[in-house]
């Protein structure tokens, strides 16, 4: 099955869509990889959805990538009494460690993190910011705050603090023991929740020793201080809007969208643009024109993935609104005004073999009208800066390894089949037009530009362009 656009869809399985059947009719609808959220499975349900993956992946005989996202620190307020208090604004307002119930005047807050981190002036957001207080006085064991915006305070809202960069770890002792199920499991993509700075994710990475990829979530501001850092050592990183737009400005949300796509462009990282795409989704057939806009907008940016939440995993549209994305993502780059966009955001090749040869690769597969490029890759690096070009013509991913196929389903434009290693050069061309015309994307007699590292299955080792014509022997 072939994609007719680049950029690619992520889909949150849930209980509105983790049946085999469902699963499959979201592929076809145009899914390309499947997100299970560890806030809402235990390791048994983790098993069944990842094994109904695999068995649409083995139907349908294209790879499907599995993105496995941790739930991270949960920071909450303790129990109120009498059902919650409300706070006005002026009021002022006391958290502190003590068991008893919260009142109009005080909430217990059992995190003594929060009080060794927090300082005079900073603000707290209560209940996904609905509620708004600025710290007056705080101690190793208490935090007196003024009331800037009010409402009622239930029992175990969450709390955030968007000036403070929390001593707390990414990766809670439950984090760590669903990341070592998914590892088990051997998941594609792991996502990584209240990244705050690079040691975050280097962490991780070290969990994973390369049996996962890491994506890193940018929903902290502090994680904006840290961003390239960030984007270095992350395999990924994604644009989580909904919690990223707690904690800053809202109004200030797309412009960081398009500041952290480009970043990501530029690191030749793929980046995700998710929360609240087709919101409305959830329980209306359509979308409304500004969600469609949305959509188009990342689309525009050169994302390399879109992503459904609620609207896949509990929604009453699961599949239309796959379809619906995939149709606005089509509409969008068949857009005249696509091209010169995508064109204009390009970055300059890094100074380094590889990427001059992908650079190399784009600009001949213009200049000849090639049919596509073709990448012969063991760890997708090859794959991943062909990707970073953005050529607009297909891109054909060529791999051994069945991992990395399903590690660059997430990636933007590429189309990837896993068959054996080549043997030799001349196999390597050969192949590669035989399998660019058995998936549909080259005739006969056209020509394809074929990108690999020598000697051959050379992990991250891209130094080979060769002009080879579909359906001759050799490549010329």
């Amino acid at each position: 099955m072939i994609r007719r656009r680049n950029v690619k869809i992520i889909a949150t399985l849930g209980p509105a869509s983790d049946t085999p059947e469902t699963i499959r009719a979201l592929f076809d609808a145009g899914a390309d990889v499947f997100r299970l959220n560890m806030s809402h499975l235990d390791h048994e349900n983790l098993r069944r959805v990842h094994a109904a993956v695999r068995a649409v992946e083995a139907d349908v005989g294209r790879p499907i990538g599995i993105l496995v996202d941790l739930q991270g620190p949960k920071l909450r307020v303790g129990e109120m009494a009498a059902g919650g208090a409300t706070l006005k604004p002026g009021d002022r307002f006391r958290f502190d460690m003590q068991k008893t119930p919260g009142t109009a005047e005080r909430a217990p807050l059992p995190h003594p993190e929060i009080f060794e981190a927090l300082s005079e002036g900073q603000m707290l957001l209560l209940d996904d910011g609905r509620i708004r207080l600025r710290v007056t006085k705080c101690g190793p064991d208490f935090a007196d705050a003024e009331v800037l915006v009010g409402g009622t305070l239930t029992s175990r809202k969450g709390i955030s603090l968007p000036d403070t960069l929390l001593p707390v770890k990414a990766m809670t002792d439950k984090d760590r023991r669903d990341f070592d199920a998914a590892l088990d499991l051997g998941v594609d993509w792991v996502a990584l929740s209240f990244v705050q700075r690079a040691d975050d994710v280097a962490e991780v990475r070290k969990i994973a020793r390369g049996r996962a990829a890491v994506l890193a979530k940018i929903e902290k501001p502090k994680a904006l201080e840290h961003l390239s850092d960030i984007i270095d050592i992350a395999d990924a990183i994604m644009v989580a809007r909904g919690d990223l737009g707690v904690e800053l400005p809202l109004e200030q949300v797309p412009g960081w969208q398009k500041r952290l796509v480009r970043a990501a462009r530029r690191a030749g990282k793929p980046v995700v643009v998710a929360t609240q795409m087709l919101e409305s989704m959830i329980t209306s057939p359509t979308p409304t024109r500004a969600e469609v806009s949305d959509v188009a907008t990342a689309v525009f940016e050169g994302a390399d993935a879109i992503m459904l939440s609620a609207e896949s995993a509990a929604g009453e549209y699961p599949v239309e609104a796959v379809r619906m994305m995939n149709r606005v993502a089509q509409s969008v780059e068949a857009d005249p005004t696509y091209p010169g966009i995508i064109y204009a955001q390009r970055a300059e090749p890094e100074a380094t073999g590889a990427d001059a040869i992908s650079a190399a690769a784009h600009s001949v597969a213009d200049t000849l009208k090639a049919a596509a490029i073709v990448c012969w890759t063991n760890s997708g690096s090859t794959g991943l800066r062909a990707a970073r070009e953005r050529p607009l013509l297909p891109i054909v991913v060529l791999t051994p390894v069945p991992a990395t196929a399903r590690r660059l389903a997430l990636v933007w434009g590429l189309h990837c089949v896993v068959t054996e290693d080549a043997r030799d050069l001349d196999d390597l061309s050969d192949r590669a037009g035989r399998i660019a015309f058995q998936e549909g994307f080259a005739q006969p007699g056209q020509r394809i530009v074929v990108t690999a590292g020598v000697p051959l299955g050379t992990p991250g080792a891209t130094n080979m362009l060769r002009v080879a014509f579909v359906g001759r022997q050799r490549g010329d």
